[in-house]
């Protein structure tokens, strides 16, 4: 009776943390454009360009969300999104890029200033974390890891209060702690300079 109760728990959570959780894979959103519901900018100068376009190497096809301008850091967000403690996951393929070839992930962000980014880096093969305040990115903790152009990989960040864990293609990379942004914020995905980057299921939750 016991196992049976536990198992019971078990399921009850799991279906719980399934629920809180989003999946967006932009395949109902029009090409060219800027998914709807999202914020497509930057940080700093130059022109970021988010578009929706089919890849028929999409993770789950036919469409992604491609990065291909220029600008210090383009950021896109999910408007409707406010997290405190939980999670945002993304899929990601760096395809070009000279200066960089970077994917990344947004949490607890105010505005395209102000946020936490964790991203991974083709070209210098490692995860960073950093924060981004008043515009000016900071890196407070990095990790090697090889990570290769024009291959899929899956970026996560998972946060509650002070505390955040980074995974890379399902490895744990790099466990940290930073006070700058504790209220709840936006989630969404990054870029730097000139990255052309592909980005499909992003997913997100709370805690």
């Amino acid at each position: 009776m016991n196992k049976l109760l536990n198992a019971l728990l078990v399921m009850t959570s799991l279906m719980t943390t399934a629920a809180l959780a989003e999946t967006v894979n932009f395949d109902d959103a029009k090409i060219g454009e800027t998914p709807a519901g999202w914020i497509a900018t930057k940080t700093g100068s130059g022109s970021a360009k988010w578009t929706i376009e089919r890849d028929d190497t999409a993770p789950s096809k036919p469409n992604v969300l491609k990065q291909s301008g220029e600008a210090t850091y383009p950021v896109c967000i999910k408007d409707d999104t406010s997290l405190k403690d939980g999670f945002v996951e993304v899929k990601f393929k760096p395809v070009g890029g000279k200066e960089d070839q970077a994917g990344g992930v947004v949490w607890r962000a105010k505005d395209a200033d102000n946020y936490y980014i964790a991203r991974a880096n083709a070209l210098e093969d490692n995860v960073t974390i950093y924060h981004t305040i008043r515009g000016s990115r900071v890196s407070f903790k990095s990790m090697n890891t090889k990570v290769a152009p024009g291959v899929w990989h899956t970026l996560r960040v998972d946060f509650a209060g002070n505390r955040f864990t980074v995974t890379f293609d399902g490895k744990k990379v790099i466990e940290t702690t930073d006070d700058n942004f504790a209220e709840a914020g936006k989630v969404g995905v990054w870029t730097k300079a000139d990255s052309v980057t592909l980005f499909d299921d992003f997913t997100y939750g709370s805690k």
